[in-house]
């Protein structure tokens, strides 16, 4: 850990966006503290945007008067806790100040009831305390952040706010913290009240720890404590389900692992700055989509135990894809995730398996390729992570080292074209549904969309080169 000098000044030099707040609250009668999450990243020596305040009375007040000052957008929180949110854009960057009144006697009662003991922090913003004293703390708060130990304050506080049940493990994930034993065993205690939640706030602790790179580890924690499949119920029809030949483990345990193999590729890929920037993009919901393909690589077999069959003394998962397509839809939905984070999942796991297919040949042909390129469209580099993972994590005895090498070919190959397609200029359409009706008395239908298709890979392939080709070609399918 990172020393830090304890006073206000260091801390208003190290966060820039907090003297803007300073210089508009001076005038202020009330005490406003800096606590938690903004003081424990500082003596980290880490830097955010996100600050919280807890102020002696008159938040929401306070909040709107600042709101105005710095000209900002005012957002009410809970109006009976005295709790609101003031967001100022600085720079291209969103600052978020939330403002909640003490819930105790004092500054000091407030952190003693606060929710970990890393975030029983606080500091004066305002300078009014005599003889600076710095940076105040309750329970242990600084020998806990040097002991990198995530630990509760107080056993009531899951029941007082559930959703800090998953914000235990969002600490351990993005900070590499360690649970203390007794939070670990009152969580798994406690596991029930997260039902309680509203869906949209699990949905961004599970995401905060699905952006981190210790995900493998924090939700195979979860799931041994019972917290995982009580926030995705769904996962659990995976659990014990044998796989064929080709696996060693189970369906569950093998798309835990398919996880771990993905966090391993991230931090093994090196300066690929290209693919790395592409994983980090926001898809939706202000979710990148590495998080996303995380998500996507605990679900990517969830079809499987529904279509298990025995055929000819071994194991089948016919169309497995399709049934996990479908209640990777109900995850979604579950979640409340954004339509485009929902279409990402749900086309991940209906196309998880075509870079398998792929590497079934010793050289894909340019139509396979270029079809793959067009089913997946943006995600095509991102399918073919997912695959080197779901290969990588497949080490039973009817894998070989030589199947194994192909398959990783065949997927940097398909990565590779991915970039070099988008890369390109668009090629235009040598053919459009107006040319149908007009030329070729064709009425609007199903057949539309299959011609179209066709012609444009074969244009592609640079099987035809002018309209009229285009023409010939159309002719003869719809004959």
């Amino acid at each position: 850990m990172r020393p830090k000098e304890p006073g206000l000044l260091p801390v208003l030099n190290f966060y820039p966006p907090l003297s803007l707040l300073h210089d508009a609250l001076k005038g202020s009668r009330r005490r406003v503290y800096l606590v938690g999450g903004a003081l424990r990243d500082y003596l980290l020596g880490r830097r955010g945007t996100d600050f919280d305040f807890a102020v002696d009375q008159g938040s929401i007040m306070l909040s709107r008067r600042l709101a105005h000052r710095i000209k900002g957008a005012f957002v009410l929180l809970d109006r009976a806790h005295g709790s609101a949110r003031v967001v100022k854009k600085q720079d291209g960057t969103a600052l978020t100040f939330d403002f909640t009144d003490w819930r105790g006697a004092s500054i000091q009662k407030d952190l003693e009831l606060r929710d970990f003991t890393v975030n029983a922090l606080a500091l004066d913003i305002l300078g009014k305390v005599p003889d600076d004293p710095g940076i105040l703390e309750a329970k242990g708060a600084r020998r806990d952040l040097s002991a990198g130990l995530v630990r509760m304050v107080t056993p009531g506080i899951f029941k007082d706010d559930p959703l800090r049940l998953l914000r235990a493990f969002t600490l351990q994930a993005t900070l590499g913290f360690k649970m203390d034993v007794h939070t670990g065993a009152q969580i798994k205690k406690d596991a029930h009240l997260i039902s309680q939640s509203a869906a949209e706030r699990v949905r961004e602790e599970i995401f905060k720890i699905l952006a981190s790179s210790r995900a493998y580890e924090t939700l195979s924690q979860m799931d041994k404590i019972g917290l995982l499949p009580l926030v995705i119920p769904q996962i659990t029809v995976m659990y014990g389900v044998a796989q064929g030949g080709y696996h060693h483990l189970d369906v569950w345990k093998h798309s835990l692992e398919v996880l771990r193999q993905l966090e391993k590729f991230v931090e093994e890929m090196g300066e690929d700055k290209r693919l790395r920037d592409y994983l980090q993009e926001i898809v939706g919901g202000g979710h990148s989509r590495l998080a996303l393909l995380k998500m996507a690589a605990v679900l990517h077999d969830i079809g499987k135990p529904e279509t298990r069959q025995q055929e000819k003394g071994r194991m089948t998962f016919h169309a497995h894809e399709h049934a996990g397509q479908r209640i990777t839809r109900q995850v979604a939905k579950q979640l409340k995730l954004s339509v485009k984070e929902r279409y990402f999942l749900e086309d991940a796991v209906r196309l998880h398996l075509r870079p398998g297919y792929l590497s079934n040949f010793k050289r894909p042909s340019p139509k396979a390729v270029f079809r793959y390129l067009r089913d997946s469209k943006e995600e095509a580099a991102a399918l073919s992570v997912l695959s080197l993972a779901d290969q990588a994590a497949t080490r039973g005895p009817l894998t070989t080292q030589v199947k194994h090498k192909h398959h990783v070919k065949v997927c940097h190959m398909l990565i590779e074209r991915h970039f070099k397609t988008k890369d390109q200029k668009p090629c235009l359409r040598l053919l459009t549904g107006h040319d149908l009706i007009k030329v070729l008395k064709l009425k609007p239908s199903e057949l539309f969309g299959k011609v179209l298709s066709k012609v444009e890979e074969a244009a592609a392939l640079g099987k035809i080169q002018t309209k009229q080709e285009a023409l010939t070609l159309a002719r003869q399918m719809i004959k």
